[in-house]
């Protein structure tokens, strides 16, 4: 049985460890092909061990942790992330972030990614948030890396209230795997909910 757990600020910080080695697995699959160090992904974790409103979903089997959700306010985010909302016009401090939903392949098709959204909307909305957002991958349809049975999360986004946001765009550098050598500029893109 999955045990879902949630933490927010400092009381993050013991599951950190655990969270960096599930990002690094499950990003290194396509759409990401991201190829992270276990030093930038402590140093990136740290602002959900910084930020009092920010919020960790752990989900357990037993003492294992097989997925993580965060989420905190754009302000306390990167500023990458905050650059093309504020060029557009929108007050990052409006915005609650939601940063990533990993969850290894075999516990996948559980409903786990639903309760990610309910628990980081519910957690927006006690704060006061009007918009809830986050950044997803572009990548071409034909990409050679895309497995043949890829489903997109688009229509899962959509019925969630989300719109993709092709004017909010995100260029971030990482490496792929198989080129440790070579970081390369991926473009992401932002998908709001907004009321």
């Amino acid at each position: 049985m999955l045990e879902i757990s949630t933490y927010t600020g400092a009381s993050a910080r013991p599951f950190l460890r655990d969270i960096a080695r599930l990002r690094m697995a499950v990003f290194r699959e396509f759409p990401y092909l991201y190829e992270g160090s276990f030093d930038y992904e402590m140093e990136y974790l740290s602002n959900y061990y910084s930020s009092e409103k920010s919020l960790l979903i752990t989900v357990k089997e037993e003492t294992r942790i097989v997925g993580v959700s965060t989420a905190l306010p754009l302000d306390d985010s990167d500023p990458e992330f905050q650059t093309p909302v504020s060029f557009a016009g929108i007050d990052p401090a409006k915005i609650f972030y939601f940063g990533e939903s990993v969850l290894l392949p075999e516990y996948r098709g559980r409903g786990v990614g639903s309760r990610f959204f309910d628990l980081r909307e519910d957690w927006a909305t006690r704060w006061d948030f009007p918009i809830t957002a986050f950044c997803a991958v572009v990548r071409d349809p034909e990409h050679p890396q895309r497995p043949t049975d890829y489903r997109s999360l688009d229509s899962f986004w959509k019925s969630r209230g989300y719109n993709r946001r092709d004017d909010l765009q995100v260029k971030l550098p990482w490496k792929e795997p198989g080129d440790s050598n070579h970081l390369v500029d991926h473009d992401l893109v932002y998908w709001l909910r907004e009321p």
